[in-house]
């Protein structure tokens, strides 16, 4: 196929010698570009860093031969991680025996919450896995996770303080190839490897999925530009991952910034309604669809797909769609829901549970209460009122149905794990949906203005538009329509830009 305008564009940037951040929207074809610039010289070797060892595999079919595929971990592996083999294979074992080894053995009295030894060790090893995400030199404060009913500063200050002289232990047990206490796992030579200011020997190197980069990966890539070529490409309006410590790296990046806007998944309709959502996330593109692909909006009673906001308003969804007789699919599984029901059954049958999430709460009132009438348990409110609904019995059987997506009729996944796939016929989940708007305030009954937009919920919704070919319902984010930040000014229906 022809390259387009921008894909010419970028690769004579490329050819400069220019560092390069390319924006590339749904859908306009990246990974094509990317091989494009990798086939036009023959002289230069370069490292393509992919996202997961999938893409790796696949882009190994596409790229020349003068281009090694790796991820970043597999570039870690062979120079730091092949030294732990041994404990990378070791067997698990409880997370409390290895509180235990470093010297965890007592509870801790925080305000009115008993930490037990075996959340204080959770939390260890999770302050652990945090800081291997930074590009941070050593084991601090800030890397202890906020936990559950510890929520105020003064409570999570006091956790810190007890927690970060087992993490650095912690960190310490990690550095022994033979052995250790602490279960070994690839995150961990991935900082190893870091920290030793790594040179990676390429005339360029190519980081795909650049917005959903971490810290450690930045720092590393970053510190090449001095003997290699960058060239960083994705898309900083489906950056969803800040909170598991990702990093839109791309639009600070010191380099020439570059876009791909002509989407060949969707046609104009569908980009309209994702230049609604990019607008409203501030993001520095906006998308052109492919007349030639005639892409509606309106209802669609038979999704391929089923997107939803939440892993629990995606286990409401599978629950309704098994009710009704289709074989349904979740994408990634149900490990985590399985996970959350078997927690909630431990708290309804009167037990602690040693789920992260749930680990400081004795018994299921009392997470009720904390979900009901705590600012910041508001979010598990969903999750009460679904295992109240059905039960965790219910929710453990429907996890245990669950079909291959090759053999489902219907596939149910987050916005987040749908990212990077595309379906023919999609419909938005209603978990997506706000709080009636302008609904009249309970003591004054003035008619309230809705709440804003924020970037985070504007990029998710962004990610959920974008998945479909065909035919997308837009459900639960039809509320945009009405909303008084959901039209741009001058909007254009065509879709082809947002002036």
């Amino acid at each position: 196929m022809k390259p387009t305008d921008e894909q010419t564009a970028a690769a004579d940037a490329f050819h400069s010698g220019d560092h390069l951040a390319l924006q590339a929207g749904a859908g306009t074809g990246k990974t094509t570009t990317l091989t494009l610039l990798a086939h036009a010289t023959t002289t230069r070797r370069g490292r393509y860093l992919a996202y997961n060892r999938a893409i790796a595999q696949d882009a190994r079919a596409r790229f020349p031969a003068t281009v090694q595929c790796k991820t970043a971990h597999g570039l870690a592996y062979a120079a730091v991680g092949h030294r732990y083999t041994r404990r990378l294979n070791a067997p698990r074992r409880p997370v409390w025996q290895t509180g235990q080894a470093l010297g965890i053995t007592k509870a801790l009295r925080i305000g009115d919450r008993e930490v037990t030894p075996k959340a204080l060790s959770n939390a260890t090893l999770r302050t652990v896995t945090r800081f291997c995400h930074t590009a941070d030199d050593a084991i601090t404060h800030h890397h202890v996770p906020r936990m559950r009913g510890l929520d105020d500063t003064d409570l999570h200050a006091q956790l810190a303080a007890h927690i970060v002289p087992f993490a650095r232990k912690a960190w310490a047990d990690l550095q022994h190839p033979e052995d250790g206490a602490v279960r070994y796992d690839h995150d961990h030579y991935l900082k190893a490897w870091a920290l030793t200011q790594p040179s990676i020997q390429a005339d360029f190197l190519l980081l795909d999925e650049a917005q959903d980069t971490n810290p450690v990966v930045e720092q590393v890539f970053l510190a090449q530009r001095d003997h290699a070529q960058l060239v960083m490409v994705g898309d900083s309006a489906q950056a969803i991952y800040q909170w598991r410590g990702a990093k839109d790296v791309m639009t600070g990046f010191d380099g020439t910034q570059l876009t791909l806007s002509q989407s060949f998944r969707f046609g104009p309709d569908l980009a309209a309604e994702a230049n609604r959502w990019l607008h409203l996330a501030d993001a520095p593109i906006r998308l052109t669809g492919t007349p030639a692909v005639p892409t509606e909006l309106g209802p669609v009673t038979q999704p391929d797909a089923v997107l939803c906001r939440t892993n629990v308003g995606a286990m409401a969804q599978v629950m309704t769609l098994m009710a009704a007789g289709y074989r349904v699919a979740l994408a990634g599984g149900g490990g985590s829901l399985q996970a959350l029901a078997l927690a909630a059954r431990d708290l309804k049958e009167g037990r602690r549970t040693h789920h992260p999430e749930l680990i400081l709460f004795p018994c299921w009132s009392d997470l009720q209460d904390y979900a009901a009438y705590d600012p910041a348990g508001r979010d598990l409110q969903p999750l009460v009122n679904l295992v109240d609904t059905h039960g965790t019995d219910a929710i453990l059987a429907a996890v245990a149905q669950l079909a291959p997506e090759l053999h489902a009729q219907i596939t149910v996944s987050t916005a987040h794990k749908a990212k990077g796939r595309e379906w023919p016929r999609v419909l938005i989940a209603h978990d997506f949906a706000r709080a009636e708007d302008n609904a009249p305030d309970e003591q004054t009954g003035a008619e309230t203005s809705p709440d804003p937009i924020d970037d985070a919920e504007a990029r998710l919704a962004y990610v959920a538009v974008t998945r479909t070919r065909q035919r997308l319902d837009l459900g639960g984010l039809a509320w945009i329509h009405l909303h008084p930040d959901g039209t741009p000014p001058g909007w254009r229906q065509s879709g082809h830009d947002v002036q």
